[in-house]
């Protein structure tokens, strides 16, 4: 049993065909996802994707890469859908600094607001940080007493060992089947299998086998083969580690 730590099944991309899409996962041992929202005009649109069948666990949360659609009131309607829909985590959130036109102290002000959420109802959290991971540790470390996922991670060896002791996982999708991705192939092969989660953020970052498609959860099994290749570990060994730590992250059902 695989297990998608981050999918955005809700996205528009899927209207035409989400339960093929579903199906497809499914056939390919992708079991369970977890679909994190980017912003509150979204949280309706992605419960009802959740409801589509067994396996499928949303998150809510105010992305940064959509400050723009944002709003003040946005992180109490936030705390009010959480205590009542009761999601898996709070998010996706998290700060991005590629984007130079994003505001960094709007960005901030959003996911200070989330982080206290996150802790205020002991939910995990789905962290986005391009180009921003130390600021994200700086910003996790102040509020303390968090936990969660830095998807799709792209900092240092070292900085992934701070977020380990401040209880934060790993995600890796897409991204670690280039050739390329030299410095993030070697952090699979070294990290603590304890520490790692696998996603495909479809319909984005798909594996290099499929480089320009849309993404799809059932492709996530491509990406436990590379890193059970990358480790000297069966495939089946990764599934089952991943799928424990998601289940123990996420408490989800066995």
């Amino acid at each position: 049993m695989l297990t998608d730590s981050h999918c955005h099944l809700d996205a528009p991309e899927f209207d035409a065909d989400r339960a093929q899409v579903i199906a497809r996962a499914r056939q390919a041992g992708v079991m369970r996802q977890i679909v994190p929202a980017v912003d509150a005009a979204s949280w309706p649109r992605l419960r009802e994707a959740c409801q589509m069948a067994p396996g499928l666990f949303p998150a809510y949360g105010l992305h940064p890469m959509f400050l723009s659609r944002h709003q003040p009131a946005d992180l109490q309607a936030l705390a009010d859908w959480i205590e009542r829909e009761q999601p898996v985590a709070v998010g996706e959130c998290g700060l991005d600094f590629h984007v130079q036109a994003l505001d960094p102290d709007a960005q901030q002000h959003y996911f200070q607001g989330q982080l206290r959420l996150a802790r205020d109802f002991d939910l995990p959290l789905i962290i986005h940080a391009r180009r921003a991971v130390e600021a994200v540790i700086v910003a996790i470390r102040r509020v303390g007493g968090l936990r969660g996922v830095i998807h799709s991670y792209a900092g240092s060896p070292e900085q992934a060992r701070q977020l380990w002791d401040n209880g934060f996982l790993i995600g890796l999708g897409g991204p670690v089947t280039y050739d390329r991705a030299q410095r993030l192939r070697r952090l699979a092969a070294q990290m603590p299998l304890d520490s790692l989660l696998l996603e495909t953020d479809a319909p984005d970052q798909p594996d290099a086998d499929h480089r320009g498609q849309r993404n799809e959860p059932a492709r996530l099994s491509r990406v436990c083969e590379v890193i059970a290749q990358l480790r000297g570990q069966s495939p089946e060994d990764i599934a089952k580690a991943t799928s424990d730590n998601a289940t123990r992250l996420f408490a989800l059902p066995g």
